[in-house]
């Protein structure tokens, strides 16, 4: 008997599947793709004095990252993640490693621009790849005892990971911008970018990812990820992408007016700490609290956070704030990428999440984009208020896919009777 026809009635736990330094590989690789978006708006705001093109570069990154995020997923489900991320790890390294010299050398608005969208475009987005692997190794090699359990943890775990990539990342950005210079931070990211997403990619895992010819012939077509259902989830995550680039964008612009730019990024950080306990203890909430309700009431509490936040006039009122603002980023996150792992089409994992990576990249670049300009062009106590917009975007949407479950409830229940 081969070893795929054993596969099911394996009783290992999804550690034993993935070895331990699987872990710490994953979590590295997601960290050029948590410091490129902080870095190359603190580079340009830092080499130019202007927060508008440094939120326009931003958001040329978020662009570029939504173009080929769609078609790095449809690859990788067709073809493997090993094939995929091996020559975009690379090229996004060269990308960043360059792009330093670019700013600093007094390239015009337009060649940023230009550089901003390549290196969005060659992403790898290895949180999204991670999930969709270990999503793969789940439903390929885990006993089906297991494989419930070991979802629920999964989700929480990779989203509390996220969410500590963001506090890392913009931390780094924020400690080598200040300690060392502000082209430190994307010099960085592109080592890592070269070293661990190239490692990652190699890892003895995405051979388990590798589609299987029987696969193929069952995978749902792409019309398929392009359902209310779906495309809720991807809102959503957009109004979590808005929330972030808004609240990034103005604190850097509250810092800046402060006379300490550099502090914005660690700032910004102390949102994560609080996100990342709370995406893990997600694990721990009672099936009762299900996930459509902890999606309302985990936005609301970014509601009222980002309008504590809005009112703050200090360091120390933000700081409150901004932890605050982490208990409600991690749960909202964790609910929004496991119903994303519930609904995925067949063999359309890796596109719907990277779906939602993207929505969530794009979104932050552009309210960068759009904050930094409301800073200019109106105050900076307006561009405050944004992140608590973006928070309402948010409990809409969770409003929205509590009606359309509600609705669809009554049908499933009648399919089942009439299949009993």
């Amino acid at each position: 008997m081969e070893h795929t026809d054993d596969q099911h009635t394996d009783d290992r736990t999804l550690i034993q599947h993935t070895g331990w330094a699987y872990w710490p590989i994953a979590f590295i690789a997601r960290l050029p793709f948590a410091m490129m978006t902080v870095g190359v708006l603190m580079l340009v705001v830092s080499a130019t004095g202007l927060v508008g093109l440094g939120g326009l570069t931003s958001a040329a990154v978020g662009i570029g990252v939504v173009i080929a995020g769609p078609i790095i997923g449809d690859l990788v489900d067709r073809y493997g993640q090993r094939r995929v991320l091996i020559p975009i790890g690379l090229a996004n390294g060269i990308l960043l490693a360059v792009f330093p010299v670019i700013v600093l050398g007094g390239a015009s608005e337009s060649v940023l621009l230009i550089a901003g969208l390549a290196i969005g475009l060659t992403g790898p987005q290895a949180a999204v790849m991670s999930r969709s692997r270990l999503l793969t190794i789940i439903a390929a090699l885990l006993a089906p005892s297991r494989r419930a359990q070991a979802t629920t943890r999964i989700m929480s775990y990779e989203s509390a990971a996220d969410e500590t990539a963001f506090v890392i990342g913009p931390f780094l950005v924020g400690i080598l911008a200040a300690l060392v210079a502000p082209w430190a931070p994307i010099a960085v990211a592109a080592a890592l970018s070269f070293g661990f997403v190239t490692a990652f990619a190699l890892h003895p895992t995405a051979r388990v990812a590798l589609p299987h010819e029987e696969a193929a012939a069952e995978r749902a077509p792409m019309r398929a990820v392009f359902t209310g259902r779906i495309l809720v989830l991807v809102g959503a995550t957009f109004g979590v992408g808005m929330f972030f680039g808004a609240s990034l964008t103005s604190l850097t612009a509250f810092a800046q007016a402060q006379g300490d730019e550099s502090r914005a990024g660690l700032l910004y950080g102390l949102m994560g700490v609080g996100s990342a306990a709370l995406a893990l203890g997600v694990a721990v909430l009672p099936a009762r609290f299900t996930l459509r309700w902890r999606w309302v009431v985990f936005a609301l509490v970014l509601v009222a956070s980002a309008a504590g936040y809005a009112t703050s006039d200090g360091f120390g009122a933000i700081t409150v704030w901004l932890l605050v603002m982490g208990l409600g980023v991690g749960p909202t996150l964790v609910t929004l990428f496991s119903l994303a792992g519930e609904r995925a089409p067949l063999g359309r994992a890796a596109t719907t999440l990277t779906l939602l990576g993207s929505a969530l990249t794009l979104a932050q670049a552009l309210s960068s984009a759009v904050t930094g300009w409301v800073v200019e062009e109106f105050s900076l106590g307006t561009a405050m208020l944004l992140p608590a917009v973006a928070g309402g975007v948010v409990v809409v949407l969770g409003l929205v896919n509590a009606v359309m479950e509600r609705r669809a409830a009554p049908v499933t229940v009648t399919a089942a009777a009439q299949t009993a």
